[in-house]
C-alpha cells in the first residue's frame, strides 16, 4: 500500500485572504520515495509575507531557500533534485533567476523546464519554482 506524507498542510483561505478560496493543500508531498514540492515564490514559509518585491533574483533566492527547507523536512536535500520547473512572468527575468537557481544547484544537474507565463497567483510575484526530488534509499 502506498503511503503519502503531507508536508506543511494549509488552506488557501488563510494564505490568500484577498481571494475567495477554500482549498486544502500542502507545501510538499512524499510518495514512494519521491518528494514533490509545490511551486515556491518570493514568500516566507513561516509568515507567508512576500519578499523581494520587484526583484526577480531575490524572489528566486527565497523560492530556492524554501525548496531546500521543504526537502529537508521531507527527508531529502537539494543534491537529490531530479526536476525543476521555473515560471517567469517576463523573459527578461531569465538571467537573474537562472543565475540564482544555478548557485543553489551547482553540481546537481537536475533537469529543468522554463516557462514564461502571463501571471502568477499574486501580482507582485515575478517567478515561481517547483521541484521534484528523491529520498535516498539509505535514509528511508
Amino acid at each position: 500500500m502506498t503511503t503519502h506524507t503531507r508536508i506543511r498542510p494549509f488552506n488557501t483561505r488563510d494564505t490568500y485572504p484577498e481571494q475567495n478560496l477554500d482549498n486544502d493543500l500542502c507545501q510538499a508531498v512524499v510518495a514512494n520515495g519521491t518528494v514533490y514540492v509545490r511551486g515556491q515564490v518570493g514568500q516566507d514559509l513561516e509568515t507567508s509575507e512576500s519578499v523581494g518585491i520587484g526583484d526577480a533574483a531575490a524572489q528566486a533566492e527565497q523560492a530556492m531557500s524554501n525548496i531546500a527547507v521543504l526537502l529537508e523536512e521531507a527527508g531529502s536535500r537539494l543534491e537529490h533534485l531530479v526536476k525543476l520547473t521555473i515560471y517567469l512572468i517576463d523573459p527578461r527575468y531569465r538571467e537573474p533567476v537562472y543565475r540564482t537557481v544555478g548557485r543553489w544547484t551547482k553540481g546537481v544537474h537536475p533537469i529543468s523546464t522554463g516557462l514564461v507565463v502571463s501571471g502568477l497567483a499574486r501580482p507582485e510575484w515575478l517567478c515561481e519554482i517547483d521541484a521534484i526530488a528523491v529520498i535516498p534509499e539509505d535514509t528511508r
